[in-house]
């Protein structure tokens, strides 16, 4: 017999599973900016019930990738360019934070690997990604790097500790994401026009070396900037 406690885990891990879904075809550019859906066409292409697809729409919402459309249901959010300008900003003062942090507290479940400190299966989770993110990028896949390269800065900033932080930072590379895949998508090959220093920024932030993790990553963003007004303009 079905509890009402196991109703309630069930509906919010289809909540999740909806909503992850969702979140993947807008990164995916198959729902494109501005694209219009109802709750009720949501639910009958998953086969679904109307309350998850509708508090998965929501939770969307909140992320900032979907809108509500009054009286019609909901939208893909559209981001400007300046948008992106403005995110690539926030990326970069949180991303200096955490690097300052691990420089000065050291590494959450690693010693000192500059120094010749044995890594823990964090820090290797977190190499790993970089050199699957790094190839993907390298070869142009963009669906394969978009993956790889959330989980890598999802992974990386946790080595600091701070899960607000990882959230937030985790967020804004969603919405970066969001607005950059349709742009990206009119480029063609993009094969060696991406970012590809994953590992570079791993080895620094290893060394406990902020500066240079930092410059790195200034260096990214600048990349991403110029790329994207050269593809949008």
């Amino acid at each position: 017999m079905r509890t009402a406690g196991s109703t309630a885990v069930t509906r919010s891990t289809l909540r999740q599973q909806i909503a992850d879904a969702l979140r993947d075809e807008v990164l995916a550019g198959r729902l494109a900016p501005g694209q219009e859906f109802t709750v009720k066409e949501i639910a009958e292409q998953y086969g679904v019930s109307a309350t998850p697809v509708r508090e998965a729409l929501v939770d969307l919402s909140a992320q900032g990738l979907l809108d509500s459309a009054q009286h019609r249901g909901f939208k893909v959010h559209e981001y400007t360019v300046e948008d992106y300008r403005g995110m690539v900003e926030a990326r970069a003062l949180v991303a200096e934070a955490i690097f300052r942090g691990i420089a000065e507290r050291g590494i959450k479940g690693i010693e000192d690997v500059g120094g010749g400190g044995r890594p823990e299966d964090s820090f290797v989770s977190v190499r790993r990604r970089a050199e699957e993110a790094a190839r993907a990028a390298a070869g142009g896949d963009l669906n394969v790097l978009i993956g790889y390269d959330l989980r890598f800065w999802r992974e990386l900033s946790s080595l600091f500790g701070n899960t607000h932080l990882t959230d937030f930072l985790h967020r804004l590379r969603v919405q970066s994401w969001a607005f950059a895949v349709p742009v990206l998508r009119t480029a063609g090959s993009l094969e060696g026009r991406l970012w590809s220093g994953h590992t570079e920024l791993v080895d620094a932030v290893g060394r406990r070396d902020a500066s240079a993790a930092y410059a790195i990553v200034t260096a990214y963003n600048r990349h991403s900037l110029e790329l994207v007004d050269k593809l949008a303009g």
